[in-house]
């Protein structure tokens, strides 16, 4: 009976034993299959696999599921962040696809460099300037007494739709400036917060200021085109560089060479750039469908600011010479009226013509 109870105890420990080892090799084999050939990886549910290596030649072949059918994988948003191409999102805004935009640097960079840096250079340049030759030479004067006679050379319309475009300028310049500029001068002296609402109200004010601008420089133009074809006069006003060289100031028709270039480039083609970006800016161009894209904003930011930089350098000129800079200057837009002396000393074309 003992032989009997030893033999069955031996036989279940060896088939303990085998199937101890069994299972042993079973998992020592599986673990070095493991390392030989890796696992295909599952997709998941959404289609999309984060992890690189996860990704198989084909994306597309990972669609299994309804949804994963109806979105492919995309796994380009992950491993190209900083990049421009739209990636895919199922989500409305598409700008959402576009983790880190490789070209909002860009922009940035230009932004804050060239048109900050160099169109600072450049308006005090052309302030200091006309300060100095008004410190130095003092304002344009008459050469002869005024007679009291007076032409007149603006109706009241003109004046109006001018001073309302002057007006305009004036505020979009002014609010202009604090929103490229503030940053660094007026934030350190209000505090974030104040200058944070500081600041909203004068992007409101810009923003509304726009479109009025933009009215009165096409009203602007149809009323003065016809007076501001080269003409007359011109080639001579070139030649003298406006009297600068010779002393004596060359006639000229009812504007000036200098006052058409103001005319034409200032005021109509940089006027209407600044406004056709303001437009875009403001997300409001008629009669066309325009995508508001981020890149779309960013070079109608550039344009805009680049233009207005330009413009704001030649209106101080034009400012300077129409108030402080000459004599008799401001009368015809102040009261539509100028002197006679002044009429046949800085126009005598034109002055010639009226007293026929």
């Amino acid at each position: 009976f003992k032989d009997m109870c030893m033999k069955r105890s031996f036989s279940k420990v060896l088939r303990t034993l085998v199937v101890a080892a069994g299972l042993s090799l079973t998992l020592a084999s599986g673990a070095s299959f493991a390392e030989r050939a890796a696992m295909a990886p599952l997709p998941s549910p959404s289609g999309v696999d984060v992890p690189p290596l996860s990704v198989p030649a084909n994306p597309n072949s990972l669609a299994n599921g309804t949804q994963a059918q109806a979105q492919p994988a995309n796994p380009s948003i992950f491993t190209s962040a900083n990049s421009d191409p739209y990636n895919y999102v199922s989500i409305p805004d598409k700008e959402a696809s576009v983790l880190i935009q490789r070209s909002g640097e860009q922009w940035r960079v230009i932004r804050n460099g060239v048109i900050t840096v160099y169109g600072g250079w450049l308006l005090a340049i052309a302030f200091f300037g006309i300060a100095a030759v008004f410190i130095i030479k003092g304002p344009i004067k008459l050469h002869a007494p005024l007679s009291g006679q007076k032409v007149k050379r603006f109706n009241g319309f003109e004046r109006f739709t001018h001073w309302v475009m002057a007006a305009s300028f004036i505020g979009l310049a002014v609010t202009g400036l604090l929103i490229l500029y503030g940053k660094y001068f007026a934030m350190p002296l209000m505090g974030g917060v104040a200058y944070g609402s500081f600041l909203n109200i004068c992007k409101n004010i810009h923003n509304y200021s726009g479109p009025l601008f933009t009215l009165s420089i096409i009203i602007f133009f149809l009323l003065f085109a016809t007076r501001n074809i080269p003409g007359e006069g011109d080639l001579t006003w070139i030649k003298s560089f406006g009297g600068m060289f010779g002393g004596n100031h060359p006639p000229a028709g009812f504007f000036n060479f200098g006052e058409k270039i103001w005319f034409w480039f200032g005021m109509t083609f940089l006027g209407l750039v600044i406004s056709g970006s303001g437009l875009v800016l403001d997300m409001i161009v008629p009669f066309m469908q325009i995508e508001y894209i981020r890149g779309t904003m960013q070079i109608a930011n550039i344009i805009h600011g680049g233009a207005a930089v330009l413009m704001m350098t030649m209106a101080m000129g034009h400012i300077y010479i129409g108030s402080i800079g000459m004599q008799g200057s401001s009368d015809g837009m102040m009261t539509g009226y100028v002197d006679a002396t002044w009429a046949k000393e800085h126009h005598e074309l034109w002055y010639n013509k009226v007293n026929k």
